[in-house]
């Protein structure tokens, strides 16, 4: 048995950052690249959507990692899974059947990609001691907005590089989707030589399968669970839909109501001062609640979350494209986005306190996924019909069931003040 925090300066960054990057590619960038190829809105915002199937369901498979093999076998096959199906996208949109054949590889990166979450979570804290888990959240965290950066910006704009030097947008994306399949399959290499082998292929490290069930139904037993259930499904009702609308919008043209950005302009936006925006509000939001406690900070990051989609629905309304309004509208979401989810994560981690809080927070994190994937599937469908100016409006009111909802949650006040927990 390898001692843990073996070599952990070398694995924690790259296997955080291959835990983004398909992450990334599957929930924003397939969007991107659908709207270029010509698929519809309803089509992107429904069957994009359904990509959040395998995170949502992926508490029910994952026993099935501790249980069999070892969590280093596990992450290591799905990365090599991953790079397989993003081969499988590159080589399938020059063909009459992209779109079907592209979401079957994208289903496919996918699933290994939460399998891929799970195996690497859990070699994260069998790895390191606790005191280290600690050290290192803030190097992991780091290493997965750098994927995001990466997906969002370097390779949307390398596609969009390509688009205007082949002036073929199908030729483009299938030279970038193979390009980025290199680099996974590249990232998997490197995990295999930088990741010890922390445990053997015959122990096991959690509950039997049964025991598991007995698990999940104690979840639903949790006082409050329907008005937690609730909250958490409404919280993102808003953000959840916008997301998948958003860069169509940015890159639709101004006669059909969209903003007629490039893709390079769009990889720059997205991929350099938006997620520069995300990663502030987010530290910031944790810093506050650390501070104060969650009651405080609560309404306040729910209305971040919500408000600035209000300046989306006006920029629809009066067709701006000037690129400082545009920008600044993106820097409020994802600032307004990380510091809002930053008290959506501290309720979660109340929600599965507790007995067995890995497994309940596992579900709780299927819900929160569950959240963002029915309301995204009718996004493209409400903005068909509304246009942009009244689907950004509905946005903006889809943020009223959370906040009716705050005022039924109970926890305590300062849950996850630094003081109280110090005091666990």
């Amino acid at each position: 048995m390898i001692k843990k925090d073996k070599g952990a300066w070398a694995w924690v960054p790259i296997l955080y950052f291959t835990q983004g990057l398909p992450y990334v590619l599957v929930v924003t960038v397939s969007v991107i690249m659908y709207k270029k190829l010509g698929v519809s809105n309803e089509d992107i915002g429904l069957y994009t959507s359904l990509l959040y199937l395998p995170w949502v369901l992926k508490p029910f498979w994952s026993p099935l990692v501790d249980l069999k093999s070892t969590k280093r076998n596990w992450f290591l096959g799905m990365q090599l899974l991953i790079a397989l199906a993003l081969f499988g996208v590159g080589l399938s949109i020059p063909t009459n059947m992209f779109f079907t054949t592209t979401l079957a590889c994208f289903w496919m990166a996918a699933f290994a990609s939460a399998t891929n979450d799970i195996a690497s979570d859990g070699y994260y804290m069998l790895g390191l001691t606790e005191k280290k888990q600690s050290f290192f959240v803030g190097l992991r965290s780091t290493f997965y907005r750098l994927a995001m950066v990466t997906g969002e910006g370097l390779i949307v704009f390398g596609a969009g590089f390509l688009e205007e030097k082949y002036g073929d947008s199908a030729k483009a994306w299938s030279i970038t989707m193979t390009a980025t399949a290199v680099l996974m399959l590249a990232l998997t290499v490197a995990n295999f030589f930088a990741s010890p082998k922390y445990e053997s292929a015959t122990e096991e490290h959690l509950e039997k399968p049964e025991g598991f069930l007995e698990i999940f139904k104690s979840f639903f037993k949790k006082p409050q669970i329907g008005i937690a259930l609730a909250f958490i499904l409404t919280y993102r009702l808003g953000e959840s839909q916008l997301v998948k609308m958003s860069s169509p919008f940015l890159l639709d043209t101004v006669e059909k109501g969209g903003l007629g950005f490039t893709t390079k302009e769009l990889g720059i936006v997205l991929g350099t001062i938006g997620v520069v925006a995300l990663t502030v509000g987010g530290i910031l939001g944790g810093i506050l609640i650390s501070k104060d406690g969650l009651k405080k900070w609560m309404l306040p990051m729910v209305l971040s979350l919500n408000v600035p989609n209000f300046f989306y629905a006006i920029l629809a309304v009066t067709k701006t494209t000037n690129i400082v309004a545009v920008s600044a509208t993106i820097v409020l979401e994802k600032f307004g986005y990380g510091f809002g989810f930053a008290a959506f994560l501290m309720y979660l981690i109340y929600i599965a306190s507790g007995k067995s809080k890995t497994s309940h927070y596992a579900i709780a994190t299927g819900f929160m996924a569950l959240g963002m994937m029915l309301p995204g599937m009718i996004s493209g469908f409400m903005q068909s019909w509304l246009g942009y100016g009244g689907f950004f409006i509905w946005v903006v009111i889809a943020a009223l069931p959370s906040l009716f909802l705050l005022k039924y949650l109970k926890y305590p006040a300062d849950f996850g003040k630094k003081d109280a927990l110090e005091h666990e």
